[in-house]
């Protein structure tokens, strides 16, 4: 099949955008027809497009892996709420750290701000499904907003979002009737035209939603109210805040990314790091220069410094110096000593 898939303006909320999932290793796999794929989407998410009456289910569908693979899905977040469900085969899936291997029936929930990945690093042979539904939000300490189109009473859908937001339950096991509703998905998904199955899909995803609330509610969960506090979008930024060390980052642009006010985000970083969040960034990016430093000989040091997100050469060398007790290049001598490299041209 072709795979369609839209360019479009990227999610953007309090100041902060987001730029969704393009699942490139699933597409390529699909032209090499490694295995069999069918799904509905929008935004950049492969597959035929959804209509307008199933707004805010960003991608449902299948893949159907039949021999050994040679691509996954590495760490990455969604838009929204996904949840996984394998009904055949195995599964290497790893989420905010914790690696498993999924079996037949396991369903697995992604809430938006949780890093995962599909595959160790090759995905297994199986039958995967996985629905995506997006509730405006990013981070933990968010409100969810369900699409209209959920009919849960208040009550239910009240419940189903506490517990979701208040505890780290990310794998259930299921029972036969959430088998054969992915089985209905399956046949819905492979037989719409154009959202033609828009109702039928509707009616899937709010019997699939009562299903794990069902699970949930077995599971005896206690609830932890404290997962849905600011400190804990926070926390989320601060690691990863590491990976985008060269953004020309001021206090008030990482409030906003944290999705937080500046007081609170000054608070909570200051509680979580003991330092204010301009000098946690600093001590972050001296780590990594360092870290450049030992590594890449070949850099000069003005590479060195834009890379960790230093303005210019100057400010680098004179930060570094006032923590490291040497200059950049001094630093990057004593390495070469330690590795017993020669640090003199040869006569």
């Amino acid at each position: 099949m072709k795979i369609n898939i839209q360019k479009i303006k990227p999610y953007e909320a309090d100041g902060i955008v987001y730029h969704a999932d393009t699942c490139l290793p699933l597409t390529d796999a699909v032209s090499r027809n490694k295995l069999k794929f069918k799904a509905l989407a929008r935004h950049t998410y492969p597959g035929d497009r959804l209509d307008e009456n199933t707004m805010g289910l960003n991608s449902i569908g299948y893949w159907d892996a039949n021999e050994p693979q040679d691509w996954g899905l590495d760490w990455h977040r969604n838009e929204g709420i996904e949840f996984h469900f394998l009904e055949s085969g195995s599964m290497p899936y790893a989420q905010e750290g914790k690696e498993v291997v999924l079996q037949p029936n396991h369903l697995t929930i992604t809430r938006p701000w949780e890093a995962h990945k599909v595959g160790g690093p090759n995905i297994g042979m199986g039958k995967f499904y996985w629905v995506i539904i997006d509730l405006g939000v990013r981070r933990p300490h968010q409100g969810w907003v369900w699409p209209d189109w959920i009919t849960l009473t208040d009550n239910d859908l009240t419940r189903l979002t506490t517990i979701l937001r208040q505890n780290k339950k990310s794998i259930l096991k299921t029972d036969q009737r959430v088998r054969d509703c992915f089985k209905r998905i399956n046949m819905a998904v492979n037989t719409d035209e154009k959202g033609s199955n828009a109702s039928r899909l509707r009616l899937l995803i709010n019997y699939l939603l009562i299903l794990i609330l069902d699970l949930l509610d077995n599971e005896n969960i206690v609830l932890n109210e404290s997962l849905t506090d600011s400190s804990r979008s926070v926390k989320y930024f601060l690691k990863e805040l590491e990976k985008n060390l060269s953004e020309n980052w001021t206090i008030e642009l990482m409030a906003q990314s944290a999705g937080v006010g500046l007081t609170r985000f000054t608070h909570h970083c200051k509680q979580l790091t003991n330092l204010t969040p301009m000098r946690y960034l600093t001590m972050k990016r001296l780590e990594k220069s360092k870290k450049i430093l030992e590594e890449n000989s070949s850099l000069t040091i003005s590479e060195a410094a834009y890379m960790c997100g230093f303005a210019t050469s100057q400010y680098f060398s004179t930060v570094f110096k006032k923590h490291e007790k040497c200059s950049p290049n001094e630093y990057r001598s004593l390495c070469k000593i330690k590795k017993g490299i020669s640090v003199y041209p040869e006569i």
